[in-house]
């Protein structure tokens, strides 16, 4: 066991030293709506047991494909850090796991998975021990799935192949847990879990646990035993795989490139649009990104399919160029300290070229895309295209603004590491940077889409307009950032470290520089502020103009009919309010000019 608790000794020593500043802002909010979460769980098991299989599988998911979002998982402790001391695989899988029950998720996901106890208590004596090893199973089989998930999607990264099959399996599952409620109403049960649901989850692992208290509580012994054995094999097998995988990854070198036919651009602007092209067609970080997008984009637009709405399938074209956005969002933070490149040739319009770049790679995609399932659908043609071109546009100028204003350190594309999703220490900033960029894109869509509803085609003319405008002028702000602090922005990619502040001067203070209840406010206002503004706002506004029968859980559309538009406009503002008070909190005050005790006296002796 020494290895198991030096390794805990580690963990917990580096994270009682790097939970400061934003990382322990995220740390608290993430631990938050995790005891909400785990809360409900309990909830569901006094109250609908027979749900628990399904939140179980939900949890489940949520370990396995959270990394994906959250940049690569948790990192704290890498295998690369162990390679020279020459452990044998096994030991060191077994060292890493053990340290991996270090944390905050753990901690919550076993707080969920008392829910099982919870369970057995109800059901007596034996039900209530046989849960007690299951639940310590269940919680071993999350934390070790989702590490061979990342270990696998790592290797998946390592060829192009896998990269697209990474990104388009992702995508899907994603977009379909994002379009859950279509699944059920196509079982028959809006009102609920449809029972085949819910009997299909007691055969996946995360039911097991269940299984096993039902069968002690019915004193089916063997089957008790099949479950708990059942997990007690899988942990097995799963932290065999991991140490295999493990081994592949602290040993194996990154595949070189194939050498391709040199840049042959004459002029500089030129050449920034070809390495750009380059760029996006041989990172396969970018790849994954981008065919994640477009998988997310089309099946979340076509999973109403179930219930025969056609309908959602023509938007999966703006819906992949929102997606590509948000995902390509910390642009120049991917490319590590290659800014130095761009610092040292000034004139060659860097922003502009990697904007054509991003709409070359983006646009095709999403106008075929857009076309062609519209034809199949019949239109909307004029809101569709009105907000297509606002969103190419949006996105093209959102990607360099955000990158540069709200720039994240990346960690160098050669020096990734066995862990290609890891492209930065900062994971929780990266997905806040995703979630904003989501609303912002969607935000330059909104007059386009108002003018097409009202006016028709005229809005066509508003949404290019709009998209002219985003990419102009955002590629412009971006530009004269980059001119204007390259060299800061460089020192933070190289240091980590943000400037400090000027004393007394306005302008938004760094995250990690705000008061921790500062942190939480804002957390919670970006986190929530979607909810009201996007789904109960927006897309009920679009289900109001279009007439569509749907309802869902849209709250305006249960009110009566007078009351619906007033709600949908309440939403909306809501929404914004919420966002701006996030954005208002993170801006600083101006601080009155102080006087140096010098001053102070030449001051007093002029009196």
């Amino acid at each position: 066991m020494a290895v198991e608790l030096t390794m805990v000794g580690m963990k917990v020593a580096v994270l009682r030293h790097s939970m400061s500043g934003q990382r322990a802002g995220f740390v608290v909010m993430g631990a938050l709506v995790g005891l909400v979460l785990a809360a409900g769980t309990i909830f569901v098991a006094f109250s609908w047991p027979d749900l628990l299989p399904a939140v179980y599988a939900v949890w489940m998911l949520g370990w396995i494909f959270g990394p994906v979002f959250a940049g690569g998982g948790d990192e704290t402790l890498r295998p690369e850090y162990f390679t020279l001391l020459g452990l044998r695989p096994r030991r060191l899988a077994t060292g890493l796991l053990v340290a991996a029950f270090v944390g905050v998720a753990p901690v919550i996901s076993l707080l969920a998975l008392s829910g099982l106890a919870v369970f057995g208590v109800r059901q007596g004596v034996a039900a209530a021990l046989v849960s007690l090893p299951a639940l310590l199973l269940q919680l071993t089989m999350f934390v070790l799935l989702s590490r061979v998930a990342v270990a696998l999607l790592g290797m998946a990264l390592r060829s192009r192949v896998g990269a697209v099959g990474a990104g388009l399996t992702n995508g899907l599952i994603l977009a379909f847990l994002g379009q859950i409620w279509v699944v059920f109403m196509a079982l028959g049960q809006t009102a609920g879990v449809p029972p085949v649901v819910t009997a299909a989850t007691r055969y996946l692992p995360s039911g097991w646990g269940t299984v096993a208290v039902e069968a002690a509580a019915s004193a089916d012994w063997p089957r008790v035993a099949a479950a708990l054995g059942g997990m007690a094999l899988l942990v097995v097998l799963l932290l065999a795989a991991w140490a295999a995988l493990l081994t592949r990854r602290a040993g194996a070198s990154r595949a070189a490139t194939r050498g391709r036919r040199p840049i042959r651009a004459t002029t500089a602007s030129g050449a920034v649009l070809a390495k750009e092209l380059r760029t996006w067609s041989r990172d396969l970080v970018r790849t994954h990104q981008l065919t994640f997008a477009l998988a997310y984009g089309v099946s979340f637009a076509a999973a109403p399919l179930l219930v025969g709405w056609t309908g959602m399938l023509p938007w999966a074209g703006p819906v992949f160029v929102v997606m590509a956005a948000a995902m390509s969002a910390n642009l120049y933070g991917t490319d590590g300290t290659a800014l130095w490149l761009t610092l040292m040739t000034p004139g060659a319009s860097d922003v502009r070229g990697r904007q054509h770049a991003w709409l070359l790679t983006v646009a095709p995609v999403a106008l075929v895309l857009t076309v062609s399932l519209a034809v199949v659908t019949g239109g909307p043609w004029p809101m569709l295209l009105a907000v297509l071109l606002a969103l190419l546009g949006g996105g093209a100028g959102l990607v360099p603004l955000v990158s540069v204003y709200g720039l994240i350190p990346g960690t160098d594309p050669h020096r990734r590491g066995g862990n290609p999703l890891r492209s930065t220490e900062e994971d929780g900033a990266v997905t806040g940077m995703v979630y904003a960029v989501l609303a912002l894109a969607a935000l330059t869509a909104a007059p386009a889409a108002i003018a097409a509803g009202l006016f028709g085609w005229a809005g066509v003319a508003v949404g290019a307009l709009t998209g002219i405008l985003c990419y102009r002028w955002f590629g412009l702000l971006a530009e004269r950032r980059l001119l204007a602090k390259g060299p800061e922005l460089l020192d933070t990619m190289r240091t980590g470290r943000r400037p400090a502040p000027k004393p007394g001067a306005g302008g938004r203070l760094p995250f990690e520089e705000l008061p921790r209840h500062k942190q939480i406010i804002i957390g919670i206002c970006f986190t929530v502020g979607a909810i009201p503004l996007f789904p109960q706002g927006l897309l009920a506004g679009y289900l109001k103009v279009s007439e569509s029968p749907t309802r869902a859980w849209f709250l305006a559309l249960y009110l009566p009919s007078w009351l619906q538009w007033p709600t949908i406009v309440f939403m909306v503002l809501l929404g914004v309010a919420i966002y701006t008070t996030g954005v208002v909190l993170s801006y600083r005050r101006k601080e009155p000019p102080t006087v140096s005790g010098d001053l102070s006296g030449e001051l007093s002796g002029e009196r």
